[in-house]
């Protein structure tokens, strides 16, 4: 009887032990079938982050989407973290061959120990083949495809490549994957800087790096440091002098990387985003580890910065305006060197300085007076600022078809020179103009500086009736400080791959749009706007030239101004168009551009513009626009300057001396005595 049930116990042990035995070969068979093949590593190619550089090296951006990563040789990996990584998640790293059997016994017999999953027995490699191959599902069939493909990676991988790989794509959390992403994201340097302490508490993330985090979890993430230096001087890897004083070494985190953009010149960023994906796509930009140096200079954008936020909040109440803008662009180049394009950018994306078009105002001006200096008219002409009525088109808001304008301190002053109406921003004097040259003229030298939107043929276009974008108005005015050459505005100056193979390059693109004596007659006039005319706030004690615009209704309010190194524009106003109040009387936008201009221009030199040639100085009678004679008064006598031309002959015949006022009285004496 015992005998038989012996048997019985027999034959079901031999059928279940068979049945295991079947299971298992199925198991391994599915693993086989379904193992990834570790040769693809070879043609491997990590998402990795894009980069944005300022042109002064500074890095503005990372941009990614789910895995922000740099990949890096190990060379360029601080050897104190190869060795502490190497320490707390694989000690035998350099001596098993994928798995490691001591560690496997060990980490059982201490989890028997505390009765729970105290320690883990995954080598680096296993990890590696976990982290590219497989998902982290805690089952039987995962766990054998993880401990064959660590074998097979340890045949085809020397062990400092394997670690390579490992390092560039361990989530170190918050998005950042590998060991650059991560020193930068928590200490802003790179891998290679990493001393023994920051070592420390970046291996301390690698088992929960959300839940360890410094910026979450100090408390845990210094636990985690400790025990990883613990385990640096078990094996030796560090001394115990240099583990005492990373323990309390002050830690100097950088929080603001968490944010997407950065803090620099987010306005900017999108800029050139948008053009990065116009060209290669949101795949190549998000995951291409792109190297992108663009124009922007780190210190003339953190004076922008700093400027614009400072007005905007100190008088934007006070004079009603809650937005301002500021572009900054080398003419000679065409480089955006600085760009604001708003207050806050985490409030409102819409950036100012290239997406919304504005009435510039009397910022047209120039255009005008450009077309007359093409055609010969010398900037002592006189005009006369009276009060006119022109003759328009009609049209539903206008069917009279008559326009009276006025100027807009609403006041007249008569007989004045063209360089006093340019300076002064009258806007008779250059309506009349602007008759005298033709619209179409004016037209011509706007496109020709840069002017690319609509622009309506009529008297209105000279007070800047038609709108126009910052980024067209700055790179136009820069025209005039380049001795007549355009250059288009460039944000890039070119892109590589993560290899350095240079994707593209910019070429200036220029035209000569001016006569370059022509640009330095108008830079003469626009010089006398800061000096003496509505720009005289915005004087910087070096030579610039500038002109002022305000809108109709006061809804905008402009000031563009150059040297012979920078171009800047500054804008004030409201997105719904109301009206601000007093933005001229007080000069925001001038002394604005006078601000940034201290801090932007400071390690620049001092350099001047190239003088007119071919105008001839003369000492003119307002009154009579004749030579000026020593009888005329002081307040009507002006120095100007006229083509050779336009050179007055003769003298005032309006003012005279006593002796010529005795004999005209004696004369008329004499007529009347003849005539009783």
């Amino acid at each position: 009887m015992r005998k038989d049930r012996f048997l019985v116990l027999v034959r079901i042990g031999l059928i279940i032990f068979f049945a295991l035995m079947a299971i298992a070969a199925a198991v391994m068979l599915n693993v086989l079938h379904n193992l990834p093949n570790i040769n693809s590593l070879s043609s491997y190619i990590p998402s990795e982050t894009t980069l944005i550089f300022s042109s002064d090296g500074q890095v503005l951006a990372r941009l990614h989407q789910e895995e922000n990563r740099r990949v890096v040789p190990l060379s360029q990996i601080s050897p104190y973290l190869q060795k502490i990584v190497i320490a707390v998640e694989d000690p035998r790293f350099y001596q098993h061959h994928g798995l490691d059997f001591i560690g496997i016994v060990r980490a059982g017999l201490k989890n028997i120990v505390y009765g729970r999953v105290k320690e883990g027995a995954s080598t680096i490699t296993q990890q590696l083949a976990r982290a590219l191959f497989l998902n982290r599902k805690k089952v039987i069939s995962r766990k054998l495809a993880e401990a064959i493909l660590a074998v097979q990676l340890e045949r085809r991988y020397t062990k400092d490549e394997i670690l390579e790989l490992y390092l560039n794509n361990i989530y170190m959390g918050h998005n950042a994957y590998g060991i650059e992403s991560a020193a930068n994201l928590y200490f802003n340097k790179k891998a290679a800087d990493l001393d023994i302490a920051e070592s420390a508490m970046i291996v301390g993330l690698i088992k929960g790096p959300e839940l360890y985090s410094p910026y979450r979890n100090f408390k845990g993430a210094k636990t985690n440091q400790i025990y990883a230096l613990n385990k640096a001087l078990e094996q030796n890897f560090i001394f115990e002098r240099d583990a005492k004083l990373a323990a309390i070494e002050e830690l100097k985190f950088s929080p603001q990387n968490l944010r997407r953009y950065g803090e620099a010149a987010p306005y900017f960023i999108s800029y050139v985003l948008k053009q990065l994906i116009d060209l290669y796509g949101k795949e190549q930009v998000y995951h291409g580890g792109l190297r992108v140096y663009t124009t922007l200079d780190s210190n003339m954008q953190a004076a922008a910065e700093s400027v614009v936020t400072s007005f905007a909040s100190k008088e934007g109440e006070k004079f009603n305006f809650s937005q301002a803008a500021l572009l900054s662009i080398d003419p000679r180049t065409g480089y955006i060197k600085a760009m604001v394009g708003g207050v806050d950018f985490y409030t409102s994306k819409f950036n100012r300085t290239t997406q919304s078009k504005r009435s510039p105002g009397s910022a047209f001006k120039p255009f005008t007076y450009t077309a007359a200096m093409e055609q010969g008219i010398s900037p002592g002409t006189i005009l006369q600022d009276t009060s006119t009525t022109f003759e328009v088109y009609p049209n539903e808001w206008n069917p009279s078809g008559t326009w009276a304008p006025n100027n807009y301190d609403e006041k007249f002053r008569g007989a004045v020179t063209l360089r006093y109406a340019l300076e002064k921003s009258l806007n008779i004097p250059a309506i009349k103009i602007s008759e005298r040259v033709g619209l179409r003229s004016i037209i011509n030298v706007a496109r020709r500086m840069g002017i690319i939107s609509h622009l309506e043929p009529g008297l209105a276009l000279t007070l800047g009736a038609s709108e126009v974008t910052m980024l067209e108005l700055t790179s136009a005015y820069g025209t005039f400080a380049n001795s007549g050459i355009h250059v288009e505005p460039a944000s890039i100056i070119k892109i590589e791959d993560p290899n350095g193979v240079v994707l593209y390059k910019n070429t200036i693109k220029e035209s000569q749009a001016l006569d370059p004596n022509i640009a330095a007659v108008m830079v003469d006039l626009l010089k006398g706007v800061i000096l003496r005319g509505t720009g005289i706030r915005g004087q910087i004690y070096r030579p610039a030239a500038a002109k002022t615009g305000t809108a109709q209704e006061f809804r905008d309010a402009w000031f563009v101004g150059f040297v012979p190194q920078l171009v800047t524009g500054v804008w004030v106003g409201n997105d719904d168009n109301a009206s601000m109040k007093g933005v001229a009387e007080v000069a925001v936008c001038p002394r604005i551009w006078k601000e940034y201009n201290l801090r932007a221009l400071a390690n620049l030199p001092k350099l001047d513009f190239p003088r007119p040639e071919g105008l001839v100085e003369a000492t003119i009678c307002i009154k009579s626009g004749k030579i000026a004679r020593p009888y005329c008064p002081k307040e009507d006598q002006r120095t100007e300057k006229f083509w050779l031309k336009d050179l007055p002959k003769e003298k005032c015949n309006i003012h005279k001396s006593a002796e010529e006022l005795y004999q005209q009285e004696v004369k008329k004496n004499e007529v009347t005595e003849v005539w009783n």
